[in-house]
C-alpha cells in the first residue's frame, strides 16, 4: 500500500520555504496533471509535451508569486491556460472546449481535482447565495440563461448581469493570487 502524497497545495508552501523533495514531488504530479489538462484541449497535438514543460518553467520562474492564503488549483491552471492560449494563439487553433469557463477552474480528473473543486467552493462561497446559485446552475451545471431565468423570476437580462458579476468577482480574487 503506498503513502498517498500531500495535497497540492502544502507542497507548494513548503516547496516557497525551501523543501526540495516537497518541490520535486509538486513537479512530478503537476506534470502529470498537465499532460491529461493539454491532451484533452489538445488531443494528439505534438506540442502538448513542449507545452507541460513551458508551464512547469513558468511555474517555477512564478512560484514566488503564489499566495499560500489563494486556492493553489486556480493559480496552478491559470498559469496552464494561459500557456494553452499563447499556444492556440500561435499555431492559430481553436481549442476543444470554451476557455473561459469557470470549469477550467476544476480542470482534471486525477488527485488535484479535489483540491480545485475546494478552491471552486471557496471562491463560490465568497458570493451572494443567488449569484452562487446562477454560477452553479449556468457556468456549473450547463443550464441556459431561459431556463435560470424561467425558475428564477428574473429576466434573462437580470441573469446575465449577475453571472458576469458573479464571474468578475471570482477572477478578481484569482487575479489578486497572482499580483
Amino acid at each position: 500500500m503506498s503513502v498517498p502524497n500531500p495535497p497540492l497545495d502544502s507542497l507548494m508552501i513548503a516547496a516557497q520555504s525551501g523543501d526540495e523533495a516537497a518541490y520535486h514531488v509538486l513537479l512530478k504530479a503537476l506534470a502529470v496533471t498537465l499532460r491529461g489538462y493539454f491532451a484533452r484541449r489538445l488531443g494528439r497535438d505534438a506540442n502538448a509535451e513542449d507545452l507541460v514543460q513551458d508551464t512547469l518553467i513558468a511555474i517555477h520562474e512564478r512560484r514566488a508569486t503564489y499566495d499560500p492564503q489563494r486556492p493553489f488549483a486556480a493559480w496552478f491552471f491559470a498559469i496552464a491556460r494561459y500557456k494553452l492560449i499563447d499556444h492556440l494563439r500561435a499555431t492559430r487553433r481553436s481549442p476543444t472546449c470554451a476557455m473561459d469557463e469557470i470549469e477550467d477552474f476544476i480542470g482534471v480528473d486525477e488527485e488535484p481535482s479535489a483540491s480545485a473543486r475546494l478552491d471552486l467552493e471557496r471562491l463560490l462561497d465568497g458570493l451572494s447565495p443567488r449569484s452562487r446559485d446562477i454560477v452553479r446552475t449556468v457556468k456549473i451545471e450547463g443550464q441556459s440563461v431561459a431556463e435560470v431565468s424561467q425558475r428564477s423570476g428574473l429576466s434573462p437580462i437580470a441573469i446575465r448581469v449577475l453571472l458576469h458579476r458573479a464571474v468578475k468577482a471570482m477572477s478578481a480574487k484569482v487575479g489578486n493570487s497572482r499580483s
